[in-house]
C-alpha cells in the first residue's frame, strides 16, 4: 500500500510541475493583445486559465493528501534497522554489574562516615 502511494505521490508532484510550467504568468495578457493568436487555442477566446488553475488546485490538493498519508504511514511504520541492519533496540548496552559499579554515597552523613560534621561559629 505505501509502494503505491509513493508512486501516486510522485506521480502527483510530476504532474503538479507540468501545470504550474504550462500555465501562462499575468503579463502575459499584455502579450496576448498584440495578436498572439488567443482564440484558436484549444480552450477558446478566454484562455486556458480556469481549467489549469482548477486542475492545478485539485492536484495540489491530491499532493497534500498523499503527503499526509505518507506521514502517517510513516509514523506507524516498526523500527527502523540502523546502519548495522540491527534494530535499535537491540543496540542498547547491558547495565552494569553491580560488582562494578562504583560506591556513591547517598546523603552527606555516609559522607562523613556517619557523624554529623559540625557548624562553625560566627
Amino acid at each position: 500500500m505505501q509502494t503505491i502511494l509513493v508512486a501516486v505521490h510522485l506521480l502527483l508532484a510530476i504532474g503538479l510541475i507540468g501545470l504550474v510550467l504550462i500555465q501562462h504568468g499575468k503579463g502575459a495578457d499584455a502579450g496576448a493583445a498584440f495578436g498572439s493568436g488567443a482564440s484558436s487555442t484549444v480552450f477558446g477566446a478566454q484562455g486556458s486559465g480556469s481549467f489549469l488553475s482548477r486542475a492545478t488546485g485539485i492536484l495540489a490538493t491530491l499532493f497534500f493528501l498523499t503527503s499526509m498519508a505518507l506521514a502517517y504511514f510513516a509514523m506507524q511504520g516498526k523500527e527502523q534497522p540502523d546502519l548495522m541492519g540491527t534494530p535499535a533496540a537491540v543496540t542498547r548496552e547491558a547495565p552494569m554489574p553491580e560488582s562494578e559499579i562504583p560506591f556513591t554515597p547517598e546523603t552527606p552523613v555516609e559522607a562523613a562516615g556517619g557523624e554529623i560534621p559540625a557548624v562553625p561559629a560566627d
